[in-house]
């Protein structure tokens, strides 16, 4: 779709590949589906641009579109999307129907970041003109891994979180950008008008001092109390924590007004994914947590890869659960049914509408020690809460050579992965490897799932 656009360099892109994808379904219309995804990966940040995938039909055909969130994508000074590259794609659905999707929007050296929103009224077939959440220049500054909800019961509210991280010595010499005592703040913006207005961002992160977050997502309770997760690390590379990396949670009870202090889920003990053949690493999001609640009972299902079920040789996909709106979580479980010893990575959680808990992950069983490294897309479910897990069923339709995705710091099919369910199915939306074909390294699959 932007294969022509030259804007973006230095650095390798990938074009025709689709990396890191996300999805929902309109409540109003659950068979109108939209999802988002990086088109055309730079090997050292972001994409062209943002590409919207929009069904009217539950996911059997669909029609492409997108916002401007970079020059590819028709991003301008004037309409405020004049950005090389972008990044973190996410969308969200109001209760009326309305879409969200927020961008991480960047310049070729990184430098500039910024977060943008934009609007669709009409199911996803036409979007606003950017609406710019926060937009620095600064070598001291970086905002990340955005993520934006809807509150599914106030189609006013729409909340949007990232993390920014703050490098030390700002205003003075450059070696601070080498120094170990990092920042992360949770930054918080959000629109009680329907997108009209949104509020000045503000860090909610009750204490920085040697902390750093990561990979913040918000869901809304049956109460509507906000619980935004994240990995959390403490402490420097001058002060290290004995317990360094968690998942973790804060919690809002006034629509994001106020927040808790961090409460700790677990342990975060992920370790790197690696092509066991070549040693070459994948990037697959790794400590980087996925939430979902039960929109009756309000439990919460946090899953992440975690290499505790192994004596830390490799990644496991965990999962915690929480029944008191989030200030106290069960022990981690092992979700995946991987049957020999492989790691499971980039694990998604969704809630169907009649409490059964689905994830999904990537691992490589079907490796043979060939060329290449087949991997495969599973999906597992439970219908006691998390207790069991049973039925385990592949969704790739074979098995993909990873080796031929974009190289990003690893090969890279995305930090996450989509799901969704619409009433008892669940609709996965992931990346597969086209094996053999590197002119179209990637691209994005839908399936449907009914347990």
């Amino acid at each position: 779709m932007f294969a022509g656009c030259t804007v973006g360099g230095p650095g390798t892109v990938y074009v025709n590949s689709e990396v890191e994808p996300w999805v929902a379904v309109n409540p109003v219309n659950q068979r109108n589906v939209i999802a988002v995804y990086q088109q055309d990966r730079w090997s050292n940040g972001g994409a062209h641009g943002l590409v919207t995938a929009v069904s009217y039909d539950g996911g059997a055909t669909w029609s492409l579109t997108f916002a401007h969130f970079s020059t590819c994508s028709g991003g301008t000074a004037a309409n405020g999307g004049d950005f090389d590259r972008a990044s973190d794609p996410w969308v969200t659905f109001s209760p009326n129907g309305s879409a969200y999707q927020i961008s991480l929007s960047a310049s070729a050296d990184l430098l500039t970041s910024a977060v943008l929103v934009s609007k669709s009224a009409d199911g996803g077939n036409t979007w606003s003109e950017p609406t710019t959440l926060i937009r620095e220049t600064t070598a001291f500054h970086f905002n990340d891994k955005e993520s934006i909800t809807a509150d599914p019961h106030d189609a006013n509210y729409v909340y949007a979180v990232w993390d920014r991280s703050r490098k030390p010595g700002e205003n003075a010499s450059f070696n601070a950008l080498h120094s170990y005592a990092f920042r992360g703040d949770i930054m918080f913006s959000r629109t009680t008008d329907g997108g009209l207005t949104w509020s000045a961002p503000r860090d909610i992160l009750s204490s920085n001092k040697n902390e750093f977050t990561i990979g913040n997502q918000i869901v809304v309770l049956p109460n509507g109390d906000l619980v935004d997760v994240f990995e959390r690390l403490k402490g420097s590379g001058v002060q290290p924590s004995p317990n360094q990396f968690t998942e973790a949670v804060i919690i809002s009870h006034d629509k994001g007004m106020t927040w808790s202090n961090p409460i700790d889920i677990a342990l975060d003990r992920s370790v790197a994914v690696i092509d066991p053949e070549t040693g070459i690493a994948l990037r697959t999001g790794a400590g980087l947590p996925d939430i979902a609640v039960d929109s009756d009972t309000g439990a919460l299902y946090a899953v992440w890869s975690d290499s505790r079920f192994s004596g830390g040789a490799r990644d496991d996909v965990a999962l915690s659960r929480s029944t008191d709106g989030g200030r106290t979580w069960s022990a981690p479980v092992k979700v995946n049914q991987t049957p020999v010893p492989v790691p499971a990575f980039t694990p998604s959680v969704e809630v169907a509408a009649d409490g059964t808990v689905g994830v999904t992950y990537y691992d490589f069983r079907n490796n043979d020690t060939s060329a290449g490294l087949p991997t495969d897309y599973w999906f597992v479910h439970s219908h006691d809460g998390g207790t069991t897990w049973s039925d385990e069923s592949r969704l790739s339709p074979v098995s993909f050579d990873v080796e031929i995705a974009p190289v990003a710091r690893g090969y890279f099919l995305g930090d996450y992965q989509g799901l969704t369910s619409t009433g008892n199915s669940f609709v996965p939306f992931f990346i597969m490897a086209n094996s053999g074909d590197p002119a179209n390294r990637t691209d994005a699959w839908v399936t449907r799932v009914s347990p």
